[in-house]
Formats: structure tokens, C-alpha cells, sequence
């Protein structure tokens, strides 16, 4: 079976990775590509994070190596991230690395915990708009993160920069064999050394480890005190971690028509973290641009391809650290402004998409987009976008609760049914209690009257409340109501509140 003919499933399975010789190798060279893509960000986020760089560096390989091993999502590269970087950084500057490893490893104690009482069930509740925003806005922020690499440089990078991109865009249309962002990577490193061209280059960027992580035990006291300094940073850090890993699984899940469980990957990234911390690493969680190359630029599966990434990356950095300082700058940039073009998605913003996308949805996607760009906070920007599409939703439906009334004479009585139709909740129902003519109905012409509700259901104690109301405005008036047509739930929750509501 070739990988054409293969299922996703099949491609996510390691033991057909392993009889396939043409899947190995693009798995392997899928977690070279992302090892040194890897390298230059986890430099500087951890100068972010106000650490040594090797901090960094050993927190993307060992987030990347455990998340393999334990849980993460298949393909997808957990490491050291901006995000992480900026929640923490904070106690670095405030109290210290030993403050900041204990952090970390009651980050990924929270994120196990959150993973337990089943928080991976909210993501339902995530819209498609603030998803694309998600996504949309990270791939912003890999751009702009390029940016400082390309100013206040010598004039030769921007050359280089356009060489790079040539080589990952048009590759492909060639062959495959062989991920593009690698051969650019080779190849403008080769020509930049043989041909002694000056241009910055990755031991620029920091000093690169030469030995493995150790076992790092902090010292800080094991009393409330220290748990009261570090717990908020620990929870802001294991909900934005968490946030970030599972949007990245969602996204992943698309490109490659899979599902995951999402709950292992919450879980796989608490263990994640707690190891980091205990061997001195920064912590982190999924990166979405790296995901991207391994997923979409060089067609990798498996856990395998990032198991791998965080194995080469120590190699590259311990072993082959000269080597891998030679590798210029303007080739990591091309390969990141790559990623972010085929991150964004573009289709919602084509003007015929436009066109037929609720204006709405088109709002909470731009308000998602902005809010992550504006704050560099993945959380805020996501928590801006479901809040602002749970606005404009209950805004929607608080008139979808229609009522309709009829006069009929039933056993020589003059009855006046109100008809209700649509959910009954507290942006409906609100209306409610404004629909019924009192009046009316109290004048000596209707004999009863009925509220009739087979075609709505009542979801909330707010609902319940305004029927009280009604009834109360109706013995105001001097009539009694009758109501009918509850289903099952609906009269359970009424018979539990009813009466005991209003003061």
C-alpha cells in the first residue's frame, strides 16, 4: 500500500510507519525540520522569560520527547512557547528560577488535574469563528515575530530571505521526497559559509548548551506562602497552555482528518511540564507554527516525527552545537513567514465568502484576531471571541420565543390561548412576561385562560421566574392561568422552582 492509498488512520500508526521505509524517512526528516525551527524561538522566548537559553532549548526537547512518549497528539510539537514565557515571566524577575521551575511543575500538576475533572469537554463550546481567529492570529504573530530579523541588518539577508522562500514554495511543485524547509535550510546555510557571506546567524541568538539536563529540584520553601505566590502564575500558565495545545489538536484533526482524544492530550501535557520542571526546563506547550511544518510542510503522521524533533534538537544543540550555529538566520525567517502563509486561513476573507458569512461571525473572528494580536495572550483572545459569539448568539435567539393569541368558545366559555413557540431561556424569556394582553383578558368577554406550551421548553430558573410573573400579573388582574402542553423536563424543573423564585 502506498501512503496515496493509505487512510489517515493508517498514516498515524506507528507500526506502519515502521514497515513503510518511504513514511519513516519523511518522518524523520519531518522532526530535523522542526528541530531546527525550534532552536531559534526557544532562544528567544526564553529571553522572554528572562533565562538562560539553554533553559529553553532543553524545555522543547523534553516537552517534545515526553508528549510522544505519554499523550500528545499525533504530529503535533509541544515545546517552550511565547506564550508560556509571557504568563511566567513575572516570577522569574520577581522571585527567582527556582520560584519559576516550581512554577512550571504546578502548572502541569493543574493542567493533569483540569485534564481528570474533564475540562477538554468545553472545547464544544468553542465556535467555528473564534477558531479560525485562533488561528489566524497566531499565524500574525509568527510573522511579526520575523520582523526584528529582518531590520537593522546587513542587505544581503533580504536576498537570502527571497532565495528561501523561492525554494519552500516551489519544491513541492517538483518532488516531495524531500521537505522543502530542509533543503532551503542546507542549502542557504552551504552558501552562506562557503561563500563567507556575513549575514546574523543562530549563535548570534545565545549560547547553546553543551552537556544534557539534570535532574533540578527547586528550592523554594513547601509551605502556603509559596504555594500563594506561585499558584495564579501556575493556573494563568496550565489554562493557557492547555488552551493553545487543544486548539493546535483541533486544527490537526482538520488537516489530517483524524480525531484525538483530546483528554490525553491535556493529560500528556501536564506530564509534560512536570518533567520539564524537574530537569530545569522553561515548560511550554503546543506550537502551532512548528506543528504546521511538520503536519502540513513536510507531510508528517505520527508521534514518531515529534519524538524525533526533540531527540535531534538535543543532538543538534549538545553534539552539533558549531554546526548548527552556522545556520544563518534569513533561512529560519523564510521558513517562518512559509509557515505562517500556509497557516492563515484565507478563505473566510475571500470577498465571495464574505459575501455569504454572517456579518456576526465575521465579527467575532475579527475581534478574536485582534485581541490576540493586540495582547500577545491566547487566552484573552479566545475568551474575547466566546464571549462576543455568545453575546451576538443569545442577541439572535432572545427573540426566537414567539407567542401567538387565539379566542375560541369551549363549553360555552370564551377562552383566550396563548400559543408559545421556541426555546425559553434567560434571553427569551425575558420578552415573555411583555407578550400577554392582561388587560384584555381580565374583561368580563374571557371566561379562562390558557398559556399553551407543546411547542417550547423551558431550559432555566430565569424562565420558570417570568411564568411566576405572568401568574402573578394575571391574580393581579383577577384571572387565574392555566398552563399546559410542558414536556417532562420542563414540568419537573417547574414542579422543583416554581413559587420559590420571587420574592
Amino acid at each position: 500500500m502506498t501512503p496515496a492509498q493509505a487512510t489517515p488512520e493508517q498514516l498515524m500508526s506507528l507500526r506502519a510507519t515502521f514497515r513503510s521505509p518511504r513514511r519513516l524517512l519523511t518522518e524523520s526528516l519531518a522532526g530535523l525540520v522542526v528541530a531546527l525551527a525550534l532552536i531559534p524561538e526557544a532562544i528567544a522566548f526564553s529571553v522572554i522569560a528572562g533565562v538562560d537559553p539553554r533553559i529553553g532549548l532543553f524545555a522543547s526537547f523534553t516537552m517534545g520527547v515526553v508528549t510522544a512518549l505519554v499523550g500528545g497528539r499525533p504530529a503535533m510539537i509541544s515545546a517552550a512557547t511565547g506564550a508560556v514565557a509571557l504568563v511566567i515571566a513575572p516570577v522569574m524577575k520577581e522571585h527567582g528560577l527556582n520560584y519559576l521551575i516550581a512554577t512550571i511543575i504546578l502548572a502541569g500538576v493543574f493542567q493533569v488535574l483540569l485534564a481528570a475533572l474533564g475540562v477538554t469537554r468545553l472545547m464544544r463550546f468553542v465556535p467555528r469563528s473564534v477558531m479560525i481567529g485562533f488561528v489566524n492570529a497566531l499565524a500574525i504573530l509568527v510573522f511579526m515575530s520575523q520582523m526584528p530579523e529582518l531590520f537593522n541588518v546587513p542587505w544581503m539577508v533580504y536576498p537570502i530571505v527571497a532565495v528561501g522562500l523561492a525554494i519552500v514554495f516551489l519544491l513541492p511543485r517538483l518532488t516531495k521526497a524531500v521537505p522543502a524547509p530542509l533543503v532551503a535550510i542546507v542549502l542557504i546555510t552551504l552558501v552562506t559559509v562557503l561563500g563567507g557571506i556575513d549575514v546574523p546567524t543562530v549563535s548570534d541568538k545565545g549560547e547553546l548548551p553543551d552537556s544534557l539536563p539534570g535532574f533540578f529540584l527547586p528550592n523554594v520553601p513547601l509551605n502556603l506562602e509559596t504555594f500563594r505566590i506561585i499558584a495564579p502564575y501556575a493556573l494563568s500558565m496550565a489554562l493557557v497552555g492547555l488552551l493553545e495545545s487543544l486548539m493546535t489538536a483541533k486544527l490537526v484533526d482538520d488537516i489530517t482528518d483524524t480525531r484525538s482524544n483530546k483528554t490525553r492530550v491535556s493529560w500528556g501535557q501536564g506530564v509534560a511540564n512536570i518533567v520539564t520542571g524537574f530537569l530545569g526546563g522553561l515548560g511550554g506547550c503546543a506550537v502551532i507554527g512548528q506543528t504546521m511544518i511538520n503536519v502540513k510542510g513536510s507531510g508528517a503522521r505520527t508521534r514518531l516525527s515529534t519524538f524525533l524533533a526533540g531527540v535531534f534538537l538535543l543532538i543538534l544543540v549538545v553534539v552539533l552545537g558549531d554546526v548548527v550555529g552556522m545556520i544563518p538566520m534569513a533561512a529560519l525567517v523564510a521558513v517562518m513567514i512559509f509557515v505562517s502563509l500556509i497557516t492563515f486561513d484565507w478563505h473566510p476573507i475571500r470577498p465571495s465568502t464574505l459575501k455569504r458569512l454572517p456579518k456576526s461571525e465575521t465579527a467575532v473572528m475579527v475581534l478574536t484576531v485582534a485581541a490576540v494580536v493586540a495582547t500577545h495572550n491566547l487566552a484573552v483572545g479566545v475568551g474575547v471571541g466566546v464571549l462576543a459569539a455568545s453575546v451576538l448568539f443569545a442577541r439572535r435567539v432572545a427573540h426566537f420565543a414567539t407567542v401567538d393569541r387565539t379566542e375560541m368558545e369551549l363549553n360555552g366559555e370564551t377562552v383566550a390561548t396563548y400559543t408559545v413557540d421556541g426555546e425559553l431561556f434567560f434571553a427569551s424569556s425575558n420578552d415573555l412576561y411583555t407578550q400577554f394582553d392582561y388587560a384584555k383578558d381580565s374583561s368580563e368577554g374571557i371566561d379562562r385562560v390558557i398559556i399553551d406550551l407543546h411547542r417550547s421548553h423551558i431550559w432555566d430558573a430565569s424562565s420558570v421566574s417570568v411564568l411566576d410573573s405572568v401568574t402573578e400579573k394575571y391574580r393581579n388582574h383577577g384571572r387565574d392561568v392555566e398552563f399546559i402542553g410542558l414536556n417532562e423536563a420542563s414540568v419537573r424543573m417547574r414542579e422543583r422552582l416554581a413559587g420559590k423564585l420571587n420574592g
